[in-house]
């Protein structure tokens, strides 16, 4: 162990006594389940009999990103059990609705326990995983090398590492190594994320990113029927997963557009539901609806309020054009993949560093409209909108470039499932060496003292 690692195992112990009563406010404010925060100490395990695969995902975008693979590692093994723990209560409540059905019996969820030491150890050797997955960036110190030290062989798929976290690490060299040297393989999302990985000694490569391969969010048939008929007629478009400071800008485009587009709905999805009251009250003199308490977009409505879990498929589905949230404010921008799949226009601030890549080809192809650092924000979102409500055929083209890209990496999930886990009756020493092998010993793990989530 290096020091610095000594250091934050150390540092993680000492805290603990704080932490319950932490965790208790939030249960208060509803960022954890009241009656499950026995789970965030390493409690309440259940391991099914059988092989085990464990999978961490930390937040929603993480695990929506997730479902192909498990899906594919589901089918990839018949017999195989699921372990999924998550960090947020969102998460936790999008996986129980996504998850296929035929898997609700094969797949547990359980939040991830906070990183200390014994807590770590107590989770570890409840579940006694025969292999873990950790998605994307959020990996903990103390639980890597907990899992790495029990023989767990570990993984780490649709990795990301921005420029600003590989500075971050390259100060800490050694605690680098240790958190990132036990994983088997490293599957970054894209060739500059692996090549920081291996920069700090990862067994890094680049295959694609799950972002591309995950399925278009599901929408309720027949709520589709009913908003559709209620909408008819009307320019409808949507802000989705909006953040504190975009959606202020969403309502003065509106208040632009509104003029040359009579009847001009604007639905605003923000990324927090619990911030619905907040954003309604951002319309100012404009007729609001909002979802959450049971309002319909009337004739009048000129702001609807969708501060609802799990229904962006359906508002997508609705609208003419799609500005993604995130990217007006300095987060890095949501996922806009989600509109391309189901055929909506992308449209996007300047602030995307999440999904760089993303939408490099996206534009490369004509897939998305960015608006441009220095832009007025809302006169240039206005535009962009007013552009494709009124050019039918340029925004069909536009959201058929961009259904293209999203189309591009079908095959992932299975390629993935078959490298983590040879099939049963393969050899221990199936897809190069690399895969899951029962129990076996474990390689070099990666951590997320840095949380990047989306």
């Amino acid at each position: 162990m290096t020091f610095a690692a000594a250091v934050w195992r150390w540092a993680a112990t000492a805290v603990a006594p704080l932490l319950p009563s932490h965790l208790r406010r939030r249960a208060a404010r509803g960022k954890e389940v009241a009656d499950r925060l026995p789970e965030r100490f390493g409690e309440l395990a259940a391991r099914p009999p059988g092989r085990l695969f464990w999978l961490h995902a930390a937040s929603v975008g993480e695990t929506l990103s997730v479902l192909p693979l498990i899906e594919a590692l589901a089918a990839r093994d018949p017999a195989l059990s699921i372990l999924v723990t998550t960090g947020t209560v969102t998460s936790a409540t999008l996986l129980a609705r996504r998850l296929p059905e035929a898997l609700a019996g094969r797949v547990t969820h359980r939040f991830v326990p906070l990183d200390v030491p014994r807590w770590a150890a107590r989770f570890l050797d409840g579940w006694r995983p025969d292999a873990a997955v950790f998605v994307e960036s959020e990996l903990w110190p103390n639980l890597i090398t907990a899992a790495a030290a029990r023989g767990i062989p570990l993984f780490l798929v649709n990795g990301r590492m921005s420029e600003r976290s590989a500075r971050w690490w390259r100060r800490a060299p050694g605690l680098a190594r240790s958190v990132l040297s036990p994983f088997r393989l490293v599957l970054a999302q894209t060739e500059a994320d692996a090549a920081r990985f291996r920069a700090l000694g990862a067994p890094a490569e680049c295959w694609g990113n799950l972002k591309f391969s995950a399925p278009p969010l599901p929408a309720e048939a027949a709520e589709q029927r009913r908003l559709s008929a209620l909408l008819a007629g009307r320019p409808v478009w949507l802000a989705a997963s909006t953040h504190a400071g975009e959606e202020a800008i969403v309502v003065a485009a509106h208040r632009r557009l509104a003029g040359a587009h009579p009847g001009l709905l604007t639905i605003i999805v923000p990324r927090h539901p619990e911030r619905g009251a907040e954003v309604a009250a951002l319309a100012g003199d404009l007729p609001v609806a909002r979802r959450s308490a049971g309002d319909d977009a009337g004739a009048e409505t000129a702001i609807l309020v969708a501060d609802t879990l799990g229904e962006l498929g359906l508002f997508y589905r609705l609208a003419q054009a799609a500005f993604i949230g995130g990217s007006l404010v300095p987060h890095g921008g949501q996922n806009p993949l989600e509109p391309a799949r189901l055929m909506c226009p992308v449209l996007t601030g300047p602030h995307t560093w999440n999904f760089a890549e993303i939408l490099d080809r996206l534009e490369a192809v004509g897939g998305a409209t960015r608006i441009e650092p220095g832009m007025d924000p809302a006169a240039a979102l206005a535009e962009a909108v007013s552009d494709m409500l009124t050019n039918p055929s340029r925004a069909r083209a536009q959201a058929e470039a961009a259904a293209r890209v999203a189309a591009d990496q079908a095959g992932l999930p299975e390629r993935i499932a078959a490298a983590l886990l040879p099939s049963p009756t393969a050899p221990d020493d199936a897809a190069d060496g690399r895969g899951m092998a029962g129990t076996g010993s474990s390689g070099p793990p990666v951590t997320g003292i840095v949380d990047e989530r989306i």
